[in-house]
């Protein structure tokens, strides 16, 4: 099967038409589907529509800021010579990574008191256990030895059905011999055997991407945890990427008629309590404002025509 890649310019235009760069401005946008957003409709419909579609905010947390450092300084990592790229050379980076971050008042609010009663986290201890991390990095790979083809690249394609597949990689190696590698790294702990089929659920997504643009199966899907120093590698094969597709195809379809009907329904589980929507779910004896529906048309999505009734 011949995948279509997705591109926003035209093969040609017509005399006396638009150019590309106004047909593009005219055009619907088109939905499209990332790991996070599948990984969120597995988990609860409801906070897909919710982050998605309703595009409701979301507060950030210091940890998941801390992510966002860690990853700024090895991707920056890699714009220095091999033989530059040391530990102490990564420390430094820290810094006016941090710098740049804080420029966001919501980020900078995360270390200061506010009205609540909770003590914000301590700004140097913080900065020390992002230091601790990039420093962990280095136990799991010499990235003098490493060239990247890219980092923190968008990959992105569309099936021969329509859906457009797209997300960022981390980091992508390519040896001489054209063999792939995609390495993602994590700020927290490896996870126990039985969710490591939802860890890499995000790998096989990108090598799918990857295979149907580039016609290469991954060799190796990396993720790097640097909360305890451990490696998850795993070898997909074509065969599995097929079924993954599919498996893509049947979560699109299901976000299709939830959006067609309106009807997300919610999922409780334990990540619930670190969801920042409770008050809207009904789980929690909330209820979800008014379903966008003209939002959604707007940006592309198929929805049900309105009924007048009398």
């Amino acid at each position: 099967m011949t995948a279509m890649v997705h591109t926003d310019s035209a093969a040609g235009t017509a005399p006396g038409a638009p150019g590309p760069d106004a047909a593009a401005e005219r055009a619907p946008r088109r939905p499209s589907l990332s790991p996070s957003r599948a990984a969120d409709f597995k988990t609860c419909p409801l906070l897909y529509r919710f982050r998605t579609i309703d595009r409701l905010p979301e507060k950030k947390s210091a940890a998941a800021v801390r992510g966002t450092l860690v990853h700024t300084v090895l991707e920056r990592l890699y714009d220095l010579p091999p033989a530059e790229r040391t530990v102490d050379a990564a420390r430094g980076l820290v810094a006016p990574a941090w710098d740049e971050l804080r420029a966001d008042p919501e980020v900078e609010a995360l270390f200061t008191a506010g009205d609540d009663d909770a003590a914000p986290p301590s700004l140097e201890s913080w900065l020390a256990s992002a230091g601790e991390l990039v420093e962990t990095y280095f136990s799991l790979e010499d990235p003098t030895r490493i060239q990247p083809e890219g980092r923190e690249e968008l990959v992105e394609v569309t099936l021969p059905d329509g859906l457009l597949l797209r997300g960022y990689v981390d980091r992508l190696d390519v040896a001489r011999n054209g063999a792939l590698r995609v390495v993602d790294y994590k700020t927290g702990s490896m996870p126990r055997e039985a969710f490591e089929a939802k860890a890499l659920f995000q790998m096989k997504f990108y090598a799918l991407v990857l295979w149907r643009t580039r016609g290469v199966v991954a060799s190796q899907l990396k993720l790097i945890y640097l909360g305890d120093g451990d490696a998850l590698t795993y070898a997909p094969d074509e065969g599995e990427l097929v079924r993954f597709e599919r498996t893509l195809l049947a979560i699109w379809a299901a976000i299709e008629r939830a959006v067609a009907t309106g009807d997300f329904r919610p999922n409780r589980t334990r990540l619930c309590d670190w969801c920042d929507h409770q008050a809207l779910c009904p789980a929690f004896g909330g209820t979800p404002p008014p379903f966008p529906a003209e939002a959604a048309a707007a940006a592309g999505w198929p929805t049900l025509p309105v009924v007048e009734r009398d």
